[in-house]
């Protein structure tokens, strides 16, 4: 019997994960919109809370749309499971605590999000994690020296926000490997449409979906992604080793660790019952299904969004009064080699321009758009604009935004689904009126 092929992109983000004859025939992802589901009877209770099978009790642990959307993301990226949570910043915070529970290290770039910085500079480290930042990702000597015995992953930005700076993900997987640690990527603004990160190597996934995978500005959630590839068996990992009263039976006299209990699936099963079901980050149904219908379009928004892009940088390029435009996406860039490398789809819909004038004057721009919208976030339907360094990047001391690139005079995109004529029109105008 001849082996099923793997479908493509576009034909997994409308039906990977969902089979209709589960629900009823029907044709859309049902909205389980209920706390509970019926054991059945006493000997399916003991198997389900003892996690020896799959099934559903209780939402906060697991629940049918949002299962759908575990698997869909799933699939779209290449991994071996997922788990959808309530929020980005979950995603990277049960990231981080579930492998460098207890304490560690470990090893991130410098110029990542605003939030995520601050998180990783000021609130982990009471935990007993610690961060070893670098200014230059792609700097393999800077990393390597960084690793220490204690450390417990490497974790990047695929395309970072608001400089498009792309990281060489190949090569850092390599050497993160060579040191028996796994690579964690924050995917975020490529999505899966414009960047597999496992296909070349990632262990771990992460996405704010409140951004270009949901599309509409409507839902905030999360994604957490295991490849499925790395052994937490190796030694450096013990909470995934320890055994589990929650994985066992006390009368028993029976316990499970999570590598025994789940095998390459470890990360993922241990995100979703120590930290989603005990801290309770929970996605509901409904925000589920939000986030499954923005999948439905990923590929059609993503396109043009990356079209209108470039032409608008293009455009600011050579405006009077833009400084700089900060898009690795324009042929001059200096990643161009590795931007064709990794996003033959391009890099992404959001960007940044340093206007060529005071702060003042990059207020006035955003005062004086009609289109885009003045807003702290991105990746929407809708194109937005914001100055990062006084919004979502104000956590970032300022000796870190000035290694960024990231001044007051800044002012970031993320381009929509508008004409793109009429987003030049809009740009234009406002630039000219700060400037009379």
């Amino acid at each position: 019997m001849a082996e099923k092929k793997q479908e493509k992109f576009d034909t997994l983000k409308i039906h990977a994960g969902y089979d209709p004859k589960e629900h009823n025939y029907a044709s859309s992802v049902p909205i389980y919109q209920t706390v509970a589901f019926g054991f059945g009877d006493s000997g399916r209770a003991d198997r389900l809370v003892n996690f020896k099978e799959k099934g559903f009790s209780y939402t906060r642990m697991g629940n049918p749309t949002t299962a759908v959307l575990e698997r869909r993301i799933a699939d779209l990226d290449g991994g071996a499971d997922a788990v959808a949570v309530g929020s980005g910043m979950a995603a990277v915070s049960y990231t981080i605590l579930n492998l460098a529970e207890g304490g560690g290290r470990i090893v991130a770039a410098a110029n990542i999000y605003g939030s995520s910085f601050d998180e990783f500079r000021t609130l982990f480290p009471k935990y007993g994690i610690h961060f070893d930042f670098i200014d230059d990702i792609n700097d393999f000597d800077q990393v390597e020296s960084a690793i220490k015995e204690d450390t417990k992953a490497i974790f990047v930005e695929s395309v970072t926000n608001p400089t498009t700076a792309v990281t060489d993900v190949a090569a850092l997987a390599q050497l993160a490997h060579r040191h028996g640690i796994p690579l964690v990527v924050d995917n975020t603004f490529p999505t899966p449409y414009l960047f597999n990160p496992i296909r070349y190597g990632t262990d771990i996934v992460v996405y704010s979906s409140t951004k270009g995978i949901s599309g509409h500005g409507e839902v905030i959630s999360g994604l957490i992604v295991d490849a499925g590839n790395f052994d937490f068996s190796n030694g450096r990992f013990k909470q995934f080793e320890e055994k589990e009263f929650v994985l066992g039976s006390e009368e028993e006299h029976e316990q499970r660790s999570f590598v025994e209990a789940f095998g390459n699936k470890a990360f993922i099963a241990r995100i979703r019952i120590k930290y989603l079901r005990l801290f309770g980050a929970v996605l509901s149904p409904f925000e589920s299904y939000l986030v499954l219908l923005g999948i439905e379009t990923l590929s059609e928004r993503l396109a043009k969004q990356v079209a209108s892009a470039k032409k608008i940088a293009e455009f600011l390029a050579i405006t009077p009064h833009v400084k700089a435009v900060q898009y690795s996406g324009l042929s001059d860039h200096p990643q161009h080699e590795l931007v064709r490398k990794y996003f033959p789809r391009g890099v992404g819909a959001i960007f940044a321009f340093e206007v060529n004038g005071t702060e003042e004057q990059a207020k006035k721009i955003l005062d004086s758009v009609k289109i885009f919208s003045y807003l702290p976030n991105v990746g929407d339907a809708r194109s937005l604009i914001v100055n990062p360094g006084r919004t979502t990047h104000r956590e970032i001391p300022s000796v870190n935004k000035k290694q960024s690139g990231l001044s007051n005079t800044v002012i970031r995109l993320s381009i929509g689904l508008e004409d793109v004529d009429d987003l030049i029109g809009d740009l234009d105008q406002a630039i000219h009126k700060a400037f009379e």
